[in-house]
C-alpha cells in the first residue's frame, strides 16, 4: 500500500490492527485541539469580562453564534477534503492524493479571503438582525470586523489540519494549537490589561493566534515527504476532486450552518431575558462547547477510519469502526457531561461572580450537560455515512430533526411557556428525534452502500 518510509510516526494505519486504540489515539489529540480552540474563546470572555466589563463581555458573547453561522460551512466542506484525502491515502493513489490537497489549499484561501470581506461589510447588519441591544452592538461589530479579518489563516489552518487527520495525524495540529494557544493567551493580557485595547484586543490576540498555527500547518505540509506534500507552484483547482470535496462537504456545511441558526434564533429568546439570562447563556455556553469538542473528536475519527476502510472495501471493519465509535462517545459524553453539571456552580464562577448569572447558567446545564451522549450518537451515524460518501440525507434528517424541532418549540411551545427550562428542553428532544431518523436512515444506506463491497470480497 505504502512503502515503510513513506509512513511517518504520526500517522495511523486506519484499516489493520486494533480499532478502539487507534481510535483512542486519534481522538485524544483531537478532543484537546478542540478543547484549545475553545480555550482560546474561554480566554477572551474571562478577560473581557474581567478588565473591561460586562458590556464587552456580552458583546464578544454575542456573536459566538453568528461567526459560527458564517465559518461551518466552509469548516464543513473541509470534512470533504478530510474524506476524498483518507480515501486515497489507503487506496495509494498518490497523484489523486496530491491534487486533492493542492485543489483543498487553493479553496481555503479563496473561501478565507471571501469570508473577510463579508465579515466586513455585512458584521454590523446581521447582529441588527439578532436583535443585538444598543449599548453593545458597536463593541460586538468592532470585535466581528477584526475577527473576520484574520479568515484566511482560519481556513488555511482547519483545511491544512483535515488534510493530516486523513492521514492519522491529529498530534501536530495540537502542537500548533498549544504554540497559538499561548501566544493568543499572553497577547490578550497585554492588549487587554497593558493597552486597555478591550475587544478590539481580544480580537487583534485570536487573529494573530490563527496567523500561527496557520504558518505552522501550512510548513509541515510542506516539508512533507509524502502523498500530501504540498508545493505553492502546484496550487490550482481541480473541478473533479473539488466536486467531490463539495459532494461529501457541502451537506456537512449546511447542516452545521443550519443548525448554528436554530442556535441564534435560541440566542434571541435568550435576549428577550434581558441581559442576566445572556450572560448566564454565554458562560454556560462556553462548557457546552468543550463538550461538542469532545464528542466531535470521536465523529472526526469515525469519518475518517470509515473513509479509509472504504477505499480498500473493509466492509466488516467499517462496521466495528461505528460500533466503537459509539461505545467510545458515550463513555466520554456521560464523563464529562456529568462532571460538568456536578461542578457547573464552580465553572460558570470563572466566568462570573453573579450570583443571578450562574442560577441561569445553572438551568441551562441541566438539560444539556447530562443527556449530551445522545448529541454524540446523533452525530456518529452520518459521520459514519459521509465517511463513505454519502452525506446529503444525512443532511437533510438532521436538519429536519434538530432544526425543524427547535423552531417548533421556540414559536410553537416556548411563548405559552416561557422560561429558560422550557426553552433548553427543546435540546435533549431534537437530540432524539435526529437520532431515530438517522439510524433508519443508516439501515437503509448501509445495504446500498456495502452490496459492491461484498460482491468484490466474494470474488477475491
Amino acid at each position: 500500500m505504502h512503502s515503510e518510509k513513506k509512513k511517518n510516526r504520526f500517522e495511523i494505519d486506519m484499516c489493520n490492527g486494533s480499532i478502539m486504540n487507534k481510535l483512542i489515539s486519534f481522538s485524544i489529540p483531537l478532543m484537546i485541539s478542540g478543547i484549545l480552540q475553545l480555550a482560546f474563546n474561554a480566554v477572551d470572555i474571562v478577560v473581557v469580562g474581567r478588565f473591561s466589563g460586562s458590556e464587552s463581555l456580552a458583546a464578544v458573547g454575542s456573536t459566538t453564534a453568528l461567526i459560527n453561522v458564517f465559518t461551518n460551512l466552509f469548516i464543513g466542506i473541509s470534512l470533504g477534503a478530510n474524506v476524498l484525502a483518507a480515501r486515497f491515502y489507503a487506496a495509494g493513489r498518490e497523484k489523486e492524493m496530491s491534487e486533492t490537497v493542492h485543489t483543498a489549499i487553493t479553496f481555503a484561501i479563496i473561501s478565507g479571503v471571501v469570508m473577510a470581506l463579508v465579515g466586513l461589510f455585512f458584521s454590523r447588519g446581521a447582529l441588527e438582525l439578532m436583535g443585538t441591544p444598543d449599548n453593545v452592538i458597536n463593541l460586538s461589530t468592532l470585535y466581528m470586523k477584526i475577527y473576520f479579518l484574520g479568515m484566511p489563516f482560519f481556513m488555511l489552518y482547519n483545511y491544512g489540519a483535515a488534510i493530516l487527520r486523513a492521514v492519522g495525524d491529529t498530534k501536530r495540529p495540537l502542537l500548533f494549537l498549544i504554540v497559538a494557544g499561548v501566544i493568543n493567551a499572553c497577547l490578550n493580557l497585554l492588549l487587554v490589561i497593558a493597552f486597555h485595547l478591550g475587544v478590539a484586543g481580544v480580537a487583534i490576540a485570536t487573529v494573530t493566534a490563527q496567523c500561527v498555527s496557520c504558518i505552522l500547518v501550512l510548513r509541515c505540509l510542506y516539508k512533507s515527504e509524502s502523498s500530501y506534500q504540498l508545493r505553492f507552484s502546484k496550487l490550482m483547482i481541480k473541478k473533479v476532486y473539488l466536486g467531490q470535496i463539495f459532494q461529501v462537504g457541502i451537506p456537512a456545511g449546511i447542516q452545521s450552518t443550519v443548525i448554528n441558526f436554530s442556535n441564534v434564533l435560541l440566542q434571541s429568546s435568550v435576549n428577550s431575558f434581558g441581559s442576566v439570562a445572556m450572560a448566564g447563556y454565554t458562560a454556560a455556553n462556553n462548557i457546552f462547547g468543550f463538550l461538542y469538542a469532545s464528542i466531535n473528536a470521536v465523529t472526526q475519527a469515525c469519518m475518517s477510519f470509515t473513509s479509509q476502510n472504504y477505499g480498500v472495501g473493509k466492509w466488516k471493519r467499517m462496521d466495528r469502526v461505528l460500533v466503537d465509535c459509539l461505545i467510545l462517545s458515550t463513555t466520554i459524553a456521560l464523563i464529562l457531561g456529568g462532571g460538568a453539571y456536578l461542578f457547573g456552580p464552580e465553572l460558570l464562577k470563572i466566568y462570573t461572580d453573579d450570583p443571578q448569572v450562574i442560577s441561569c447558567g445553572m438551568e441551562i446545564l441541566l438539560y444539556t450537560t447530562v443527556t449530551y451522549f445522545l448529541c454524540g450518537w446523533m452525530d456518529l451515524f452520518p459521520g459514519s455515512l459521509r465517511g463513505m460518501g454519502k452525506s446529503i440525507v444525512p443532511m437533510i434528517l438532521s436538519v429536519i430533526g434538530t432544526v425543524g424541532t427547535r423552531i417548533v418549540w421556540i414559536f410553537g411551545i416556548f411563548p405559552r411557556f416561557r422560561s429558560l427550562k422550557i426553552l433548553f428542553i427543546s435540546y435533549p428532544v431534537s437530540w432524539i428525534i435526529t437520532i431515530i431518523l438517522q439510524v433508519i436512515c443508516f439501515i437503509f444506506v448501509r445495504r446500498i452502500v456495502y452490496a459492491p463491497l461484498k460482491k468484490r470480497e466474494a470474488a477475491i
